[in-house]
């Protein structure tokens, strides 16, 4: 016997009617007015907007004002020809602001209109708008291509009366996403406030300004994220997001007590950032050979190693992206969920209710995954539970803290690895660092110090007695004669440099010389006195080719490694 779901039914129905309705809605506007048409249930309606009409004004007229850009009123209005609206269009222009009219549907008014409820929460809390605009953002995020453009803007709203606090962190924010900065630091000092952004892994002053400022741009800033007004004594975490046309931008923010005011940090996650191409991340030619086919085989483990910030999660995610197809099942174990991959079942970490790394993999074990990304390793559990994962027919990817690839065959078996479990288990392991690269714009050649020749000829020298082709990668002769190097510029805010890539080291583990020390507890000297038979560079060999290609400076080559390190 048949049966049917009513409620079910009646849910579809009422979808089509809602979906017939903005299908009209969008017709008519066109066809008959002339004018744009609007979806207000996918668009972000700002409190600031809905100010300039009262409740019950904007309700008898059927109209909605949802966003302003500078002096630009956005109005979603259901008719023309409704009674009122030409007097509600006019009471805004009177207020110095020009009215752009768009179309929408009474279910579009209706969400636009539940928002006033919410106008006395952000005016008690003297919060303003809880809101952040998207296309506000992105409007002054074509006015912003350099750090002066961001200081102008600011200094202009400063001289503001009105919604100052809404429009300083929307420039604030619409400023760091435009130039690409990965984070945003607010830090109260003793006189001013400085804000400051992270840029290709480098602090680059933005502005300072008054104390005052600050205090409406913290509280804001805890009621997008969901922080407590009240609590200023103590650290708190919080995350709010920003829809872009079709991104999703998330906001980390972080707030500490100091000595003169909460500091400020918020960690910019946009996904453009991490679908970085696995041919774009700097591999040398023949360490890329191998991972390629190393990320593609049924099972064993391949982990990468780096410090924070060195760019090892999007190594992984360019890695998971590489090798997906809908005919496996991956799924990752994070701590948090920075960055969201389609296709790809992600799954976060939470101390507070004991689902640790280990706990997550126990679980995705139950999932029937082909291949397991877990973000760290950290404890001996998860590590030998990630190693017999890779025993058992599952190719794992993950991290772990050492500071070369010949320091993870120690460390796992320091967290109680069986090392004869090791060989069979690891495939690969990959350190890395990040260095910023010479920006193209401004990038000019000059005669190489005797510094900067001896340094590299001693690497390069070194590199080929160990039997490294390095011709293989364009170098025939290891005595520098010019070096390159950024002037800077506009493009690359006056440092010299535009972006960042990795340089790298690895090691076959699955090869009959390292299986055979492994046993022993070797030191990481030892294993890479092995290693080096292999032909692959280490982190100081590429971070020198690509000096001598042009990419990178030695200086920031000796900032992340040791050029002198035998």
């Amino acid at each position: 016997m048949l049966t049917f779901d009513e409620d079910k039914r009646n849910k579809k129905l009422d979808d089509l009617k809602k979906q017939e309705e903005e299908d009209a809605v969008q017709i008519l506007a066109g066809a008959k007015y002339q004018l744009p048409y609007i979806n207000l249930l996918t668009t972000t309606v700002e409190n600031t907007a809905l100010r300039l009409i009262g409740e019950k004004d904007a309700r008898s007229t059927l109209t909605a004002p949802f966003n302003i850009i500078g002096t630009k009123v956005h109005l979603a209005i259901h008719s023309p020809e409704k009674d009122g609206v030409q007097e509600i269009i006019q009471g805004i222009e009177q207020k110095g602001y020009t009215v752009l009219v768009y179309m929408a549907s009474m279910a579009s008014l209706e969400k636009a209109w539940d928002r006033y409820k919410e106008l006395s929460f952000a005016q008690a809390s003297q919060a303003g708008s809880i809101d952040i605009s998207p296309e506000t953002i992105l409007s002054y995020g074509e006015k912003i291509k350099y750090i002066p453009d961001i200081k102008i803007l600011l200094e202009d709203i400063g001289k503001q009366k009105t919604h100052q606090t809404s429009h300083l962190l929307e420039v604030i924010l619409g400023g760091a996403i435009s130039i690409g900065a990965s984070d945003i630091h607010i830090e109260p000092e003793e006189k001013e406030v400085r804000l400051r952004y992270r840029i290709d892994g480098i602090l680059q002053d933005v502005l300072y300004f008054p104390h005052m400022t600050f205090k409406l741009i913290n509280t804001r800033i805890k009621l997008l994220s969901g922080m407590k007004l009240t609590m200023k004594a103590i650290a708190q975490d919080g995350r709010f997001s920003i829809f872009l046309k079709d991104s999703e931008i998330s906001i980390r923010s972080s707030m500490i007590p100091g000595a003169y005011g909460e500091s400020i940090v918020m960690r910019i996650l946009d996904p453009k950032a991490i679908t970085v191409k696995i041919e774009s991340l700097g591999i040398p030619d023949n360490l890329f050979a191998i991972i390629e086919k190393e990320i593609k085989k049924p099972n064993g483990m391949i982990l990468l190693t780096g410090p924070t910030g060195s760019g090892k999660t999007t190594t992984l995610y360019a890695f998971l992206s590489r090798i997906y197809s809908v005919d496996i099942k991956i799924i990752t174990i994070e701590d948090p969920i920075e960055y969201h991959l389609n296709g790809i079942t992600q799954t976060q970490v939470d101390t507070a209710k004991n689902y640790t790394f280990l706990e997550g993999l126990r679980s995705a074990l139950r999932q029937d995954p082909d291949v397991i990304m877990v973000g760290e390793i950290r404890d001996a559990e998860t590590a030998n539970t990630a190693v017999e994962s890779a025993l058992t027919g599952h190719l794992v990817f993950s991290t772990l803290h050492t500071n070369s690839a010949a320091g993870v065959i120690p460390r796992l078996i320091d967290l109680s690895v069986n090392p004869k479990t090791i060989r069979s288990a690891l495939s690969l392991a990959i350190a890395q660092r990040l260095v910023r690269k010479i920006c193209q714009n401004c990038k000019s050649e000059r005669p190489a110090t005797l510094e900067e020749i001896a340094t590299i000829k001693t690497v390069l020298d070194k590199a080929i007695a160990k039997g490294k082709n390095i011709s293989a990668y364009g170098i025939t002769d290891t005595t520098a004669k010019t070096v390159w190097e950024g002037k800077g510029c506009d493009v690359c805010h006056k440092t010299g440099f535009k972006g960042r890539l990795g340089i790298f080291e690895a090691i076959q583990v699955n090869t009959a010389e390292i299986e055979k020390i492994i046993p022993t507890n070797p030191s990481d000297r030892e294993i890479k006195a092995v290693a080096d038979k292999q032909g692959i560079l280490d982190m100081k060999e590429d971070g020198v080719i690509k000096v001598l290609k042009g990419i990178t400076t030695l200086e920031e080559v000796k900032s992340v490694v040791d050029v002198e390190e035998d």
